[in-house]
């Protein structure tokens, strides 16, 4: 494990032992550390659905310059990352969604936007108008870094569906509004192409996960 995760985790060191299980499952079973080291230095970076802060302590953890803002509807989780992210001044956590809190707040303002594993969560139908509010979020040539599982058929595809189904549906773990859609690689770009973005980079993060990861890399269009 990296000396930046360790240095993560331990924030959460004070927290139940639930949550504390919860976040070192996140950390074990996501390359997250591949999403920080495709974020742009410094500025200002939005972190929506953030759960329990951890992608955002990392964050925040590899560059002092970068502010992080970081906004999740579960209540519960931003109460959790507030007690454990204490200790950053610069990530910033709020209780709500990207249409209430962020869009209103930080237009046109940040360098990057991360989402991640958060888009199969929304009913698919509201996934172009989230994609582009997050465009709104960027400033021209900002960066959005999208983490996704990908929906191709395999078991790895299968067996996402199926944890997700017990985290949300079975032990309440995770908040979802009508979603868990997997696609493939193609339709995702094309998603976001029609969002406004120029996709830079499609990483597949697969290997070494029981989970297909892929992450792509995709920069506001200029008008």
């Amino acid at each position: 494990m990296s000396t930046l995760l360790d240095e993560a985790l331990a924030l959460y060191a004070r927290l139940p032992a639930a949550e504390r299980f919860h976040v070192h499952a996140r950390a074990s079973s996501a390359p997250l550390l591949a999403v920080v080291e495709r974020m742009l230095a410094g500025g200002t970076v939005a972190d929506i659905g953030c759960g329990h802060g951890l992608l955002s302590a990392l964050l925040a953890l590899s560059d002092p310059g970068r502010v992080v803002h970081a906004v999740d509807p579960d209540p519960r989780k931003v109460g959790w990352a507030r007690e454990a992210l204490a200790g950053l001044p610069q990530v910033k956590l709020a209780e709500g969604t990207l249409e209430d809190v962020l869009a209103p707040a930080l237009p046109g303002t940040c360098e990057a936007a991360v989402v991640c594993d958060v888009l199969y969560l929304l009913p698919e139908e509201k996934w172009p108008g989230f994609l582009r509010t997050a465009r709104g979020l960027l400033r021209p040539g900002g960066r959005l870094l999208l983490k996704e599982v990908e929906g191709d058929g395999s078991w790895k595809h299968r067996k996402a569906l199926a944890q997700e189904w017990v985290m949300v549906s079975l032990l309440g773990r995770t908040k979802a509004s009508g979603g868990m859609v997997l696609k493939p690689r193609s339709a995702m770009r094309a998603l976001l192409e029609d969002a406004g973005f120029t996709v830079r980079e499609v990483v597949d993060l697969g290997r070494g996960y029981t989970t297909p990861h892929v992450l792509y890399v995709a920069e506001a269009s200029v008008p």
